[in-house]
């Protein structure tokens, strides 16, 4: 369980978040998985309130400087954009060539196991 420490607490301010990938596994070393990510973000920005004021994407976490419009709150669209963007970058690593597959899997369903937040992977 994360501790309350990392909390979104004030649904409409600005926040400086980082978000990494499981065992810092470097998903964004290729261009499919860094086009979801972006992709999921102007999607979050347009339709569910995201506002963004920078970013910084690495091959391993992202960082976000962001806050929600007044009629979202914050903590729902990062839990909806983490949850689209991470099922999709899986279904994509199952559907392009992808050298690391087997091992990216492994790991993120390694790591899944003992998290009672994680359903697949």
């Amino acid at each position: 369980m994360a501790s309350s420490q990392y909390y979104i607490r004030h649904q409409h301010e600005t926040y400086f978040l980082t978000m990494t990938v499981v065992d810092w596994v470097d998903v964004f070393t290729r261009n499919d998985y860094k086009i979801i990510l972006v992709d999921s973000m102007r999607f979050c920005q347009g339709k569910k309130g995201l506002i963004l004021f920078g970013w910084c994407l690495m091959s391993n976490h992202l960082h976000l400087l962001a806050a929600a419009q007044p009629e979202h709150a914050l903590c729902d669209i990062v839990r909806d954009f983490k949850k689209f963007t991470s099922k999709k970058i899986v279904a994509t690593i199952h559907e392009i060539p992808e050298s690391r597959r087997e091992w990216m899997l492994h790991r993120f369903d390694f790591t899944g196991k003992y998290r009672s937040n994680v359903e697949n992977y």
